[in-house]
């Protein structure tokens, strides 16, 4: 299809050298837009994973601190009697300071701290653990004790992210709808730049689908050009964004990776691009000519 001879003078249309940049803009915000719902979906889905089925129990310091030991060995005992429990674990005063240094800086390494003690429990799996009434019963045998549940903050996390994810979606659909329309108007303008030539054509016994084929392969490698171009303004802006990510501090940003089908999708835009650009110079062609002839 590159190599295929035109009986029409496409390449010196003025309008059409300026589609593949076009298209190259279009491809270089469909490619953040891509890449970003695929950052958000994949952190859903390991925060998902990761914190679904945990719950936190958070025992507040007694004014005696000789009474912690025995408080907190009370809400160990009550753990082990919830049937619905797999696995519970106490957090040591480092890993607590490693969970408060990102926000807290050298203060949380101080010591002077008041620090409550953490118990990290994971539920059995399709357990139903009625939270309310745990948090009673914890609250009854030993005053301070809070529970936080995961799955409330988590639920309204991950349909905050399913709501961004819909709405690069429909950024790549206006992204396509663009494409097309784009499409359109250059090869319409074209094909009345050149009727007089598609007459002759026609005449000397050319099928539309010949002509048709003629406006497709210029559309698929002007498509081609300028995916490639708009693919390679995108790689190096999503470098950047994720060479600044990663110097924040930990904590702060979850961890932007993306695997090789992430980037596969990325890379294969120039070249749906370039089909729907091929796809709709034809139809438009062939709708045309019916019109036209």
């Amino acid at each position: 299809m590159f190599t295929r001879r035109s009986d029409l003078p496409l390449d010196q249309d003025t309008l059409s050298r300026f589609l593949p940049w076009l298209i190259a803009f279009m491809v270089f915000l469909a490619a953040l837009a891509m890449a970003g719902m695929l950052v958000l979906d994949a952190t859903a889905e390991r925060w998902d994973k990761g914190i679904s089925g945990t719950l936190t129990v958070q025992i507040m310091p007694a004014e005696d601190p000789a009474k912690d030991s025995d408080r907190l060995q009370k809400v160990l005992l009550l753990l082990g009697e919830t049937p619905e429990v797999h696995r519970f674990e106490t957090l040591g005063d480092a890993k607590l300071m490693a969970l408060l240094e990102p926000w807290l800086g050298a203060a949380a390494a101080s010591g002077d701290l008041p620090l409550p003690r953490l118990v990290d429990v994971e539920l059995k799996a399709d357990a139903k653990l009625d939270v309310e009434m745990l948090s009673q019963r914890m609250e009854a045998r030993v005053p301070g004790v809070t529970i936080d549940d995961h799955s409330v903050w988590l639920a309204r996390l991950v349909r905050l992210i399913r709501t961004v994810e819909g709405l690069a979606t429909m950024v790549l659909a206006f992204i396509g709808f663009a494409t097309v329309g784009t499409v359109v108007f250059t090869t319409r303008t074209g094909l009345a730049i050149h009727r007089n030539a598609i007459e002759v054509l026609h005449f000397i016994g050319a099928q539309d689908s010949y002509i048709a084929n003629q406006f497709a392969s210029r559309a698929l490698s002007l498509g081609l050009k300028g995916g490639v171009i708009g693919l390679l303004l995108a790689g190096p802006t999503l470098w950047g964004i994720t060479v600044m990510a990663r110097q924040m501090e930990a904590g702060l940003l979850p961890e932007i990776t993306l695997g090789p089908v992430h980037y596969s999708a990325v890379a294969a835009l120039p070249l749906t691009i370039a089909f729907i650009a091929m796809l709709t110079a034809r139809l438009t062609v062939m709708k045309t000519l019916s019109r036209m002839l």
